[in-house]
């Protein structure tokens, strides 16, 4: 509770964020882990290179960066990682999924920020290396705590993910994913009648709350765990803790669209 109410004071204080510009696609790009689609020309990269958990990897362990391009209909992204070793310990994709190796993509559709780790204000889908995407729902029902549910799920309706290993050393992984952007009308279920959330259209102008991350594992840790957590915005830390983009989308930071 303390380190939640700590996290709102410094969201509130916190600088207005630059967003950067996203170039439209001409066309979309194929999602299939080559980097070779003409949408991907017009987009600069972006650096991962700010520690938000644990320790500072060497650059043969982990170095990152990506690239965004956005249609009328969905959000693309590019990350390029380089990771030494890749390790996914938890079979059940709903079971530890921070603690493998993933790719971390948090969203915020109206840039509103504030609190999102149990609602839909915005999302932290952590895409592991089967290409699911998971992330926290809302708190559940009684009736759920007793039927032993998890208060998490997986979104194949939001993401679309592949990736592959580059042929030269450092033999890099190249991975695209394709972002159905949603608000926070999402919901996990609808009442009979009631229809449900629709996929927000995008276009030139808007600005989204948007933040990439890489969990880095190599099963080094005793019992297993991420070594390395590494983004692309440096968040101010609350009690030393960086790590709050799955709780304050307020320490995200913003994407622009253009022409």
């Amino acid at each position: 509770m303390i380190k939640w109410m700590l996290v709102v004071v410094l969201s509130l204080l916190a600088a207005p964020v630059t967003a950067f510009d996203v170039p439209m696609a001409s066309e979309a790009p194929v999602v299939d882990g080559d980097p070779g689609d003409i949408a991907w020309t017009r987009a600069d990269w972006v650096p991962m290179e700010y520690l938000m958990w644990g320790t500072m990897p060497g650059k043969e362990d982990f170095s990152g960066r990506f690239k965004l391009t956005w249609t009328g209909d969905h959000l693309y992204l590019l990350a390029e990682i380089t990771d030494d070793i890749l390790y996914d310990s938890h079979p059940d994709p709903l079971a530890f999924y921070w603690e493998d190796d993933a790719l971390e993509i948090f969203i915020d559709e109206d840039a509103s920020g504030g609190n999102h780790q149990y609602n839909y204000n915005a999302f932290a889908y952590h895409i592991s290396l089967d290409n699911q995407a998971a992330d926290m729902g809302p708190f559940l029902s009684e009736q759920d705590r007793v039927a032993q549910k998890p208060n998490v799920r997986l979104f194949p309706g939001h993401i679309q993910s592949q990736w592959k290993r580059s042929e030269n050393d450092p033999y890099k992984l190249i991975w695209e994913v394709k972002i159905t952007v949603m608000g926070d009308d999402f919901q996990d279920s609808y009442p009979a009648g009631q229809p449900a959330a629709q996929a927000k259209s995008l276009q030139a102008g808007k600005t989204m709350g948007f933040m990439l991350a890489y969990c880095d594992s190599d099963g080094k840790n005793e019992g297993g765990g991420r070594e390395h957590f590494m983004g692309n915005v440096d968040v101010t830390p609350v009690n030393g803790d960086r790590n709050l983009g799955y709780i304050d989308a307020g320490v995200f930071g913003q994407i622009r669209l253009v022409e």
